[in-house]
């Protein structure tokens, strides 16, 4: 696991009650960076997991939110950064695949108007609002947006066809946003292929089995390998911007 010094430095990281985000959080911490803990409001383990890592010394706060409602989200940021003092890194990982097994794209119908709404207000529209509402605390510490897309967003089959074309968008807002924001904040993602998570646990084997056979490295990605990533881009990478990096095990 690589690490650095991030002792006074600021991070952010949405959608952290668990898998990626959580260990995120947690490697940030544990480099000795402050660190707000996004939950939903009635998520209880968000102020659990705050709770443990404070009693492991860590400086974690929680920061309830929802990226998904416009004003909630922008309310969230600006209150993590009053209570961290300002911010050097902002996580976008909030997303949601709006189903807990994947939608075949064949099933057209499965996809209704209030499905689609869902997964864009969260896994497009939301990293948008969190980067515009922290941009200019961003800008004055020559910071680092980074945000969770999906190799779903680079053509390969995801949960359906909503997510992988909010995936899609957000690879493309990272790069729009990475030429708007420049020279002050650096903007990348992580596409990650299978990990193991709550949101894929209760996907077939079938479908896991196949994904890990195509796998250079033989199995699916945890939490923390892509947390490291996010880390990689986020505390360092100093001459990387608008990239999106897969993070797959070398699907092949």
């Amino acid at each position: 696991m690589i690490g650095a010094d991030l002792s006074g430095k600021r991070v952010l990281v949405t959608g952290a009650s668990s898998g990626i985000g959580l260990a995120t959080v947690e490697i940030f911490a544990r480099n000795g960076a402050s660190v707000a803990l996004n939950h939903l409001p009635d998520d209880p383990r968000g102020p659990a997991e705050v709770q443990r890592l404070a009693d492991e010394g860590r400086a974690v706060i929680a920061l309830p939110g929802d990226v998904s409602r416009a004003g909630d989200a922008e309310a969230m940021v600006a209150a993590g950064i009053h209570a961290l003092g300002g911010l050097d890194v902002l996580v976008n990982n909030a997303g949601t695949s709006g189903t807990t097994v994947p939608i075949a794209f064949e099933d057209l119908d499965a996809m209704t108007e209030d499905f689609w709404q869902t997964i864009l207000a969260t896994n497009l529209i939301g990293p948008y609002r969190c980067a515009r509402a922290a941009a200019e605390s961003l800008k004055k510490s020559r910071g680092a947006i980074v945000n969770t897309a999906s190799v779903a967003g680079l053509g390969r089959r995801g949960s359906s066809i909503a997510y992988s074309a909010s995936k899609a968008g957000l690879i493309n807002l990272t790069r729009s946003l990475a030429r708007a924001l420049a020279p002050e904040i650096r903007v990348n993602a992580v596409a990650p292929g299978l990990v193991e998570t709550a949101w894929t646990k209760p996907w077939p084997e079938a479908r896991k089995a196949a994904t890990v056979e195509r796998t250079m490295l033989g199995r699916m990605a945890r939490p923390e390998d892509i947390a490291e990533t996010i880390f990689f881009l986020g505390a360092g990478a100093a001459y990387i911007t608008g990239e999106t990096l897969t993070v797959d095990g070398g699907a092949m």
